[in-house]
């Protein structure tokens, strides 16, 4: 009988994993050795993720995970005897995943006739499109829009193949997101903000204080995303502190809550003072600050 690598430890779980934390698992380890998202140890990728597949069939059937706590892998081998423990889980080639997917290389399967679970629509959210010959063949078109219509979310007219479409923007969509329709794709193209950037969820924002708010302390007001808020500026506060204000971000495209804003105080020094600024400044300057 050939030696295999235990189920559990391919898809790094223990025995007393749940369905729902068994499939978590190999969506990460599929999406870890798809062979298409390694081009350059291709044999290696699909060597691993015909063993994740592997793993996969036999622990997410219950008789067959069963069958195989209690024997192991010669549970499934016709040669030890057991074959009646459950059989070979993969007479005629691997079972289906929770999606079909077939790896084609150059035209042909590198394991012949058999299929292997496809990872989830995840690779749709990583690479912004599928895989296989199907997806290629859509259609896909850019949409521009604004930043803060990003941000709010936002219905677009657009006019495809001669015929009239309305778009709807979630709020929290980003650059790359992609808004699937029957015939075709439409791929978010996000513009910048002068004042906004945004890290994911996250949003960084640069915000002037002047030199007496920085060293005595007090409130400075900062423009958010939604509203202008008060902030409380400690005194002693150095140029470039970062303050983290939790939930003022954008909001997830997928669940609830949103991310935070950062705002990075930069204290301002004047180019040109007046007669009385020059005279405070002279004074601090007597004092050794």
């Amino acid at each position: 009988m050939s030696t295999k690598r235990d189920y559990y430890e391919i898809l790094g779980v223990t025995k007393s994993v749940t369905d729902k934390e068994l499939k978590s698992a190999y969506r990460k380890m599929a999406l870890k050795w798809h062979p298409d998202k390694n081009p350059d140890k291709k044999a290696e990728a699909e060597a691993k993720f015909k063993e994740i597949n592997e793993a996969y069939q036999v622990l997410s059937d219950s008789k067959k995970r069963q069958a195989y706590d209690q024997f192991g892998h010669a549970a499934f081998d016709p040669a030890s005897g057991m074959g009646g423990m459950g059989g070979n889980p993969f007479g005629g080639g691997f079972g289906q995943g929770p999606f079909t997917y077939t790896y084609t290389s150059n035209g042909q399967s590198p394991f012949g006739n058999a299929d292997f679970g496809d990872p989830f629509e995840i690779f749709e959210q990583f690479f912004g499109g599928g895989f296989g010959r199907a997806a290629q063949r859509r259609p896909r078109y850019s949409l521009q829009i604004e930043f803060m219509e990003a941000v709010n979310g936002v219905e677009k007219e657009v006019e495809i193949e001669g015929k009239k479409h309305t778009i709807k923007v979630p709020a929290g969509a980003n650059d790359g997101t992609r808004i699937r329709f029957s015939g075709f794709d439409v791929t978010i193209d996000v513009k910048t903000h002068e004042r906004f950037k945004r890290d994911g969820y996250d949003v960084f924002v640069d915000h002037p204080i002047s030199y007496s708010l920085a060293v005595l302390g007090g409130v400075t007001e900062v423009e958010t995303l939604h509203s202008t808020l008060k902030l409380k500026v400690r005194p002693g506060t150095t140029s470039h502190s970062l303050v983290r204000l939790r939930g003022e971000g954008i909001q997830y495209l997928r669940g609830t809550g949103k991310g935070d804003l950062y705002v990075r105080l930069v204290i301002e020094v004047p180019e040109k003072l007046n007669r009385q600024q020059r005279k405070a400044v002279e004074k601090i300057g007597d004092v050794g600050l």
